[in-house]
């Protein structure tokens, strides 16, 4: 993790390395099979390692992710829609012939998978600004998408419709390639983020506070309400609230992805029209 992101937030700001260190999926949740095939994983370079996030196919050829999933990727985004990727090592995702450069479409295509390009929000202020977070970054796809239908972003501002007093009795669903937070099979038995298995997942999560940018969530396993949060890797990744997608995974609160999380909404105009622009 880059310090810019831990002087905020700890756990879900950053997606974790695939590879050299330990893979950023959820606290509890549900292996999500074909439930959200519109649904990606995006590995990228940055100048401080590979990467990797979530993203939701919302056209033909535009992924909706957070900024910072895109801001200062080098070179293509490798995008992969298997919800299984590995169940353990090796994950099969090429290595970048120059990391500094990153990866270049021909790679990512030799390989069998999709290549983008990556834009963030021109108002994204690296979490400097809770008034304007804008955590919102699209990876534009060098070839469209039409086996797969995208999904549909909320109209604005559907979020502020259900009101504050309700939050806590409206469940969102959250999908990612996130780390899976459980006990190690030996050691001490703390619950702890674990590289595998690889998969897509989604999480069942009520409402918890409403600001204009952000929804915030309890994404804890034993809430009455929930089935749990998002971690690592889940960064980027779609929350559904009726079938449709009112915001972005952005950050949490813990190291090991317990209760609080907070998520860029994509239902106000600030972040929809820049959206859109790519649509």
């Amino acid at each position: 993790m880059r310090p810019r992101f831990l002087a905020v937030v700890i756990a879900v700001l950053m997606a974790l390395t695939v590879g050299a260190r330990p893979a950023a999926a959820s606290t509890g949740g549900t292996p999500d099979g074909n439930t959200h095939p519109n649904v990606g994983l995006v590995l990228f370079y940055q100048p401080d390692g590979r990467f990797r996030c979530s993203a939701t196919l919302i056209s033909p050829t535009v992924m909706l992710t957070a900024a910072h999933c895109t801001d200062g990727d080098l070179g293509r985004v490798l995008v992969d829609f298997r919800s299984v990727v590995a169940n353990q090592p090796p994950t099969g995702y090429p290595a970048a012939a120059d990391p500094a450069a990153g990866y270049t479409q021909a790679e990512i295509e030799g390989a069998g998978f999709l290549s983008g390009t990556a834009f963030t929000h021109p108002a994204y202020s690296h979490f400097t600004d809770l008034d304007n977070w804008n955590d919102v970054g699209v990876v534009v796809l060098d070839h469209p998408v039409t086996t797969i239908a995208p999904a549909t972003l909320a109209t604005v501002p559907t979020l502020d419709a259900i009101g504050q007093n309700n939050l806590r009795h409206t469940l969102f669903t959250a999908v990612g390639y996130g780390t899976e937070v459980r006990k190690p099979d030996s050691g001490p038995q703390k619950p702890t983020p674990m590289n595998y298995p690889l998969i897509r997942r989604y999480v069942d999560m009520p409402g918890q506070k409403l600001t204009p940018q952000i929804l915030q969530t309890n994404g804890n396993e034993h809430d009455v309400f929930g089935t749990g949060g998002t971690c690592f890797g889940d960064s980027g990744g779609p929350v559904f609230y009726q079938g449709e997608i009112v915001a972005v995974t952005s950050y949490g609160y813990t190291d090991n992805c317990r209760y609080l999380g907070g998520y860029q909404r994509v239902d106000i105009a600030v972040t929809q029209d820049w959206i859109n622009s790519f649509l």
